[in-house]
């Protein structure tokens, strides 16, 4: 299967999680994925899936050169993985904790939505506008790498790694 991350209806990550369901039924099934830019979490995703191998994720961008593109299919194809070095780099760097990158701004307002707070509320408390917390949710999801997606709630999912990280120690 080749895809890319993004395709209709959605055009978000439609590709994606088709890839990820096909890998759940036929977990030999080869996938090469395609995305426009490194997104982490669409990455662990497909390695997770199946039976973690016969999966690529590549970067537009690197699958120009027609010949070194079909190499990596008939590798993927083959059961080998193929993913694209930016990827790599960006998860072996990736922090353990998951929290490491908020500011300490973003870890109060991230306390604050697990506390189940809206945004007002998390507004009056910290003394700043709403549009500063808005703000503040999105570089937090965006530092989870979590992006927009029609099948979860991305503020739930930012507040069950706060609660996961051990924030209390």
């Amino acid at each position: 299967m080749l895809t890319d991350i993004r395709m209709p209806p959605g055009r978000r990550d439609d590709g994606l999680r088709a890839a990820v369901a096909l890998r759940a039924e036929r977990p030999h099934l080869p996938v090469v994925v395609l995305s426009q830019y490194v997104q982490t979490g669409y990455a662990a995703a497909l390695l997770d899936s199946g039976d973690g191998q016969r999966v690529g994720y590549l970067l537009k961008d690197r699958v120009a050169e027609v010949a070194e593109f079909v190499d990596t299919l008939r590798r993927v194809t083959a059961g080998g993985t193929a993913i694209d070095p930016d990827v790599v780099r960006q998860l072996l760097h990736r922090p353990r904790d998951p929290l490491a990158a908020l500011s300490a701004r973003e870890r109060e307002v991230l306390a604050l939505l697990a506390e189940g707070r809206s945004n007002a509320s998390i507004a009056a408390r910290l003394h700043v506008t709403e549009a500063a917390v808005g703000k503040h949710i999105g570089n937090i999801l965006l530092k989870l790498d979590l992006p927009p997606s029609d099948d979860t709630n991305r503020r739930v999912l930012a507040v069950l790694t706060y609660l996961r990280s051990d924030p209390a120690g």
